[in-house]
């Protein structure tokens, strides 16, 4: 029998090679179902578009769904350790297996449909959309876990889907306190906050032991300390306030406590919660804001609102979930 000529061999290799790269594809698929990590950003029926409440559910790692005329809640939502969404536009933070930490930003769009990804080293912390979509921003930590000690190092990086520019680490943004340009080796950024003009953003500054709200433009790439003491802002859909959590005491186990701030006239007053919470409270409406505490009876974490005005008691909305978001 005569040899197979030299050009059959090597269309026999390539199909050979083929067929083991697209085994290779489904044993990493299965792998990474298998450690909880989905290739697939949800189960194909799950959407921003409808209106409700989005959230981080406990139980499950997912992205879940209440309706505000009750039910039962929808799941199939993509597997995030932080979520946000805004503009239809959805940031997910997931931790990556291994050591050290990474975290992957993945970006979807509001059927939950990959846009882009990020991968930066830390542990997921913090995210956030600007109200167009336009915008992201998101928090990882570096080094700690808490922002009860001093022992932490942040990084936060801002993504403008416009231009697709990427800035891994604000660290270097221009930063006046009290009139002066500022520098120090130890200045930490985190929770970043959009107006809706898709330029100005707040955002906590660590540095010397103390923590700012800064303003700032990302036009000029420039940031300006406001004020001391207020840590993970949240801007009103007005743009007139900002929802903080302002260290209270020296209590590590409870320091903080929710305020918001009159950016007209700078004036603060506490909210009617009075638990410690160490979170970034997203507003659910004009007047009332959303964010997650300790959960009661093993539940990792319950998302509860209260008011932004100061009065009534605050109120528990989902048991067992974190990262509220409100979509009308």
């Amino acid at each position: 029998m005569n040899p197979r000529p030299p050009h059959f061999r090597r269309l026999v290799l390539v199909l050979l090679a083929v067929l083991l790269l697209g085994g290779g594809s489904l044993g990493y698929v299965l792998h990474a179902r298998h450690r909880g990590l989905p290739t697939a950003t949800g189960d194909g029926s799950f959407s921003l578009t409808r209106p409700g409440l989005y959230y981080r559910d406990s139980a499950t790692g997912r992205i879940a769904r209440r309706s505000s005329t009750g039910g039962p809640p929808a799941t199939g939502g993509p597997a995030c350790e932080r979520f946000y969404a805004a503009g239809e536009r959805v940031l997910c933070l997931r931790k990556l297996p291994g050591v050290p930490a990474r975290t992957q930003a993945l970006v979807l769009d509001g059927r939950m449909r990959e846009i882009r990804r990020v991968t930066v080293p830390g542990i997921p912390n913090r995210a956030r959309v600007s109200p167009s979509g336009n915008v992201l921003s998101w928090t990882a930590f570096a080094t700690g876990d808490s922002y009860a000690t001093t022992a932490f190092s942040t990084r936060t990086s801002i993504l403008d889907l416009r231009t697709g520019y990427l800035v891994t680490s604000m660290e270097e943004i221009p930063l006046t306190i009290d009139g002066a340009r500022y520098h120090a080796p130890d200045v930490n950024y985190w929770g970043v906050t959009f107006a809706r003009d898709d330029n100005r953003f707040y955002a906590t500054v660590s540095t010397r032991g103390r923590t700012h709200l800064v303003e700032g433009d990302l036009r000029t790439w420039s940031a300006k300390a406001l004020r001391e003491n207020a840590e993970c802002p949240s801007l009103s859909p007005d743009g007139t306030s900002i929802a903080f959590k302002k260290k209270v005491s020296d209590d590590p186990a409870a320091p903080w406590r929710l305020y918001v701030l009159d950016l007209a006239d700078m004036r603060e007053h506490p909210l009617a919660e009075t638990r410690s919470v160490d979170d970034q409270a997203a507003w659910l409406d004009d007047g009332t804001l959303g964010y997650a505490l300790p959960g009661r009876e093993g539940r990792a974490t319950d998302i509860w609102s209260v008011l932004a005005d100061g009065t009534a008691e605050p109120r528990l909305l989902v048991a067992g979930g974190s990262s509220p978001v409100a979509a009308k």
